[in-house]
């Protein structure tokens, strides 16, 4: 199931409901049929789901050397670790604390 989140301040953005429930799960929000994170939750929302990223950047830190003998081939690709899960959401957060808008989902 697709889960639609809107504000004024960018494009609509579109994840997945296990994702969305995620992210709403580390700011402290349930995904319900309809909801919204207020102005005034913004800030909060945006430094908790940034520390969030910070702590698992720790646990997966980027691959920065080369696999001797390896092919590209060869190496399975690293699952999306949390900061590039987050990141469009995050950024939807910026701007509209940028543009002092509400971001909801369910309308």
């Amino acid at each position: 199931m697709l889960i639609t989140f809107k504000s004024h301040a960018s494009q609509d953005l579109i994840m997945m409901r296990d994702l969305a429930v995620t992210l709403l799960g580390i700011i402290g929000k349930h995904l319900g049929e309809r909801g919204v994170i207020t102005i005034e939750e913004l800030p909060r929302c945006i430094h908790i789901l940034e520390a969030a990223v910070t702590d698992a950047k720790k646990v997966h830190p980027a691959v920065s050397s080369v696999h001797p003998g390896k092919t590209d081939d060869d190496i399975e690709e690293e699952p999306l670790h949390l900061g590039q899960r987050a990141y469009p959401f995050l950024d939807m957060l910026r701007a509209s604390q940028r543009e002092s808008t509400e971001v909801m989902w369910g309308v």
